[in-house]
């Protein structure tokens, strides 16, 4: 191994360290006792391992009914959005209508328009026909995603129109066609959207703080955000809420990766 090599894996490899640092604190920290994560140095290893900080975030808040809600409203959302999202983005990929480019560039420059800024129409829409505080206020803003019929629609591109033709040839319908030849050669780009739009929905705290008041339907960051607002000198109690808070999307990445960096490297090829 040359010297340029040798150089260059050890600063990919300090480089990798560094970044994992706060990820080992925070699970270090959550294991610790109370106070013991305020000393200088820091520690990174407990003087002694307890589940304390575990115990009483489960005590004091209802962690499974904000567990549920959370898997509930990502996965509904992530269906929801990947079926609505490839429909479109294949539409406009392979679909001739009139204005198609038209209605794609408006929709690509509505991207640039900040999701703060629609959040309050949004809001009021959605009261006046009483969705607020159901898991339709979270679903119905996540049922599309500009930046998912875009991805969709760069990889739809790649596929040669003359499999469609034969298709249609042969007799198979437009939904036929869509379900059972096109979704299957789009498999690689959904499942980045998947991760995209499953961490996306998990991590989202803003809206459901805004469109939800029940307690009981809150996801697990606003009900940890509650929590931390009463404990907010008790870092050991926080990164506990932290550490649960990342184990479900950081499994989802885990299974999902091999096939979520090749949707990476052949959308950048194909795109």
């Amino acid at each position: 191994m040359t010297t340029k090599k040798i150089l260059l894996h050890s600063f990919l490899l300090i480089t990798g360290l560094l970044t994992l640092l706060p990820f080992i604190w925070m699970i270090s920290a959550s294991f610790m006792a109370d106070g013991h994560a305020s000393v200088y140095p820091p520690r990174f290893i407990p003087d002694s391992f307890t589940t304390m900080q575990y115990e009483s975030l489960f005590s004091r808040l209802n962690v499974a009914r904000n567990l549920f809600n959370s898997l509930f409203v990502s996965i509904l959302v992530t269906g929801v959005s990947l079926f609505i999202n490839s429909m479109a983005g294949y539409a406009f990929a392979k679909y001739r209508f009139r204005g198609r480019n038209k209605i794609f560039n408006l929709l690509l420059s509505s991207m640039i328009i900040p999701s703060q800024v629609t959040m309050l129409p949004l809001f009021l829409m959605l009261k006046y026909m009483g969705l607020i505080n159901t898991y339709l206020a979270i679903l119905i803003p996540g049922m599309a995603n500009i930046f998912g019929i875009f991805l969709i629609r760069q990889y739809a591109l790649s596929i040669p129109d003359s499999i469609i033709e034969s298709a249609r040839i042969d007799g198979a319908g437009d939904f036929q066609i869509y379900s059972r030849i096109i979704l299957p050669l789009l498999k690689p780009i959904l499942v980045t959207l998947t991760i995209f739009t499953f961490m996306g929905t998990w991590n989202d705290f803003l809206w459901p703080l805004i469109s939800l008041t029940d307690s009981n339907m809150y996801t697990l960051p606003v009900a940890l955000s509650s929590l931390m607002r009463e404990h907010a000198k008790d870092p050991e109690l926080m990164m506990a809420g932290s550490v649960i808070t990342i184990v479900p999307v950081l499994i989802v990445f885990l299974v999902l990766q091999k096939h979520y960096i090749k949707g990476i490297m052949l959308g950048s090829v194909k795109g």
